[in-house]
């Protein structure tokens, strides 16, 4: 059966098709448009702005859907209306005008959902499991296949960009604020105690892009999904300030990092710091998430 599942996040705003059947997941085709909804909230509210662009895509969406007959629809959004004062305002707009009934996702739920759809790729029993989205970023402890405690942070890379950065790469000066930033925010989070090197795994497009910019500049294998912590010191330092890239660095990150050109260091700054609050050496690359995981907890599970 044809599934369409919406996710507007606060960097992107997707639609993905996938055929389920028997408990099984196959993902048909996907459409994406970086929207960057987090640079049209000002003072904690949505601006018109981002409601009607936000609708054009979606309507968009429903006369894809409509020309091939999918009439099963789940959307969702995150942080991206999650944490802006009119949320309600925006969610009521959005459906009177695009007909599509949209979930506020809590960041509780969310972790939950990322967890759901990596378990079933991990290979170690227990560890840390994160996603660093636009808008904030979850971090899950497991043991056993099961959740032992979650956390959502307030922080993502689209919203560190927006706050601290005003050029197109952070300065020397903005990478320490956003640092010492993540850092409180892990400090203040109680949710957590002291863990030793645990296996440590990432999804999501921030930890996609990081994943491809790593290989190109450390020569690895273009399939490898494991990445040495102790290096992304080292990408955020060749990536800040535009006027001291040279050539060759600024070809690696337009071909791994496209769509995320802004906020691909921002993004890295919050993994690096959470992988250093584990104590984490390694931090493994896992290529499914939160969408799979609603399909599973909200779909498959339900039937």
């Amino acid at each position: 059966m044809l599934y369409a599942l919406i996710d507007i996040g606060s960097s992107t705003i997707r639609m993905a098709i996938y055929n389920i059947n028997y408990g099984r997941i196959e993902m048909l085709m996907k459409k994406k448009h970086t929207v960057g909804l987090a640079a049209y909230v000002k003072d904690g509210v949505m601006q018109q702005k981002g409601i009607d662009k936000t609708c054009e895509i979606l309507n968009e969406f429903n006369d894809f859907l409509a020309g091939f007959h999918i009439v099963n629809v789940a959307a969702f959004t995150t942080a991206a209306i999650r944490n802006v004062k009119n949320s309600q305002d925006v969610i009521e707009q959005l459906k009177k005008r695009t007909k599509i009934a949209i979930r506020i996702i809590t960041g509780e739920e969310e972790a939950e959902f990322d967890f759901a759809g990596v378990i079933r790729s991990v290979d170690m029993p227990a560890g840390i499991m994160i996603d660093v989205g636009g808008g904030s970023t979850e971090i899950i402890h497991y043991e056993n296949e099961k959740i032992i405690k979650k956390s959502s942070i307030p922080v993502g890379a689209l919203s560190l960009y927006t706050k601290y950065v005003e050029d197109f790469l952070p300065s020397y000066v903005e990478i320490e604020d956003m640092q010492k930033e993540v850092e409180q925010l892990l400090a203040a989070n109680s949710n957590f105690g002291n863990f030793s090197k645990p296996y440590m795994c990432g999804i999501g497009g921030t930890i996609k892009s990081t994943r491809l910019l790593y290989n190109e500049l450390f020569n690895c294998a273009a399939d490898n999904m494991k990445m040495d912590t102790s290096r992304f010191i080292n990408i955020i330092k060749k990536y800040t300030c535009a006027d001291n890239l040279d050539e060759a660095a600024a070809i690696i990150l337009l071909r791994t990092a496209p769509d995320r050109l802004k906020t691909i260091i921002p993004g890295l700054v919050i993994v690096d710091k959470v992988c250093q609050f584990f104590k984490a050496a390694k931090l493994k690359y896992i290529d499914t998430g939160m969408r799979e995981g609603f399909i599973y907890k909200q779909i498959i599970d339900k039937k």
